[in-house]
């Protein structure tokens, strides 16, 4: 389906929420805090270079990660937070050259992280409503979003986010609700399907936001509509199913999940190069 011109309108701030790890600093590799039940060989501290970091901040195993097990960094993407810190607070150097300053740099990122994550949602929730009340207020939050963003680093790593948050949460409930409105059976009672095998089932229009799916079996299925804000999808099997339609689902999601050529996913979304062919 051709997007309209509205559709169109943040197509360029999309692609800025897109990873660029040239054009970081190697923030991710350094300012998480990571463990072994996220995906990781073993725990590193926040704030500690991972020992695979290479001095112009690329990955010494970046093509051998599968093999050693770093499950954590295939999944893990950033929203472009990444490249935006670095460009808007590194323009002439790096975390290495501003050490006095890398606390708080580490600190920044995290919150661009957040904001951008929310952008992301965002951004997609704009074409999924063409009620214009709700475009307008979407359009706000996007703009203050930005006007964060735009702030010295001194304030943005005071920047207090609950009440932006349960601003955009309330957009995205909405339009979670809207598009699953005149389906009686699209909420599923409770948020825990470790490991449960929905194969070849139609789940258009379901509701899995905010679940636990680590492990479960959706090989074949039908998901149009379907809303997996915030799921854990985790070694989940979309292979061979339709998520070219679902909704609200990111990058980190389908890296995480078990795909092959036949998986069908969303257009502004990334192929995993390790799934089977």
């Amino acid at each position: 389906m051709t997007k309209n011109r509205a559709d169109r309108k943040y197509d360029d701030l999309r692609k800025n929420l897109k990873i660029d790890c040239k054009k970081c600093s190697g923030l991710c590799c350094v300012a998480l805090y990571c463990t072994k039940t996220d995906g990781f060989p073993a725990n590193k501290e926040a704030g500690t270079p991972c020992k695979h970091l290479n001095s112009d901040f690329s990955c010494k195993i970046h093509s051998r990660l599968a093999d050693n097990n770093y499950k954590g960094c295939l999944a893990y993407d950033c929203f472009g937070a990444g490249q935006r810190t670095t460009q808007l607070y590194l323009p002439d150097g790096t975390w290495e050259t501003n050490s006095e300053q890398k606390d708080k740099l580490f600190q920044v990122f995290m919150i661009v992280y957040q904001l951008h994550q929310m952008l992301w949602y965002l951004v997609e929730a704009f074409t999924l409503t063409s009620n214009e009340l709700l475009r307008s207020t979407i359009d706000s939050l996007i703009s203050e979003n930005e006007q964060m963003l735009q702030q010295p680093m001194d304030h943005i790593a005071m920047l207090g986010l609950p009440e932006y948050r349960s601003n955009v949460n309330n957009v995205l409930k909405q339009i979670s609700t809207g598009i699953s409105a005149n389906d009686t059976s699209s909420q599923i009672n409770g948020l825990n399907y470790l490991g449960k095998n929905f194969k070849k089932a139609n789940l258009d229009r379901k509701n899995f936001s905010m679940s636990l799916m680590i492990a479960a079996n959706f090989s074949g299925c039908s998901l149009k509509n379907t809303n997996f804000l915030g799921a854990d999808l985790r070694d989940a099997n979309i292979k061979n199913a339709d998520l070219s339609k679902s909704i609200f689902l990111t990058q980190m999601q389908i890296n995480s999940a078990i795909g092959n050529s036949n998986t069908k996913i969303p257009i502004n979304l990334t192929r995993p190069a390790t799934w089977e062919k």
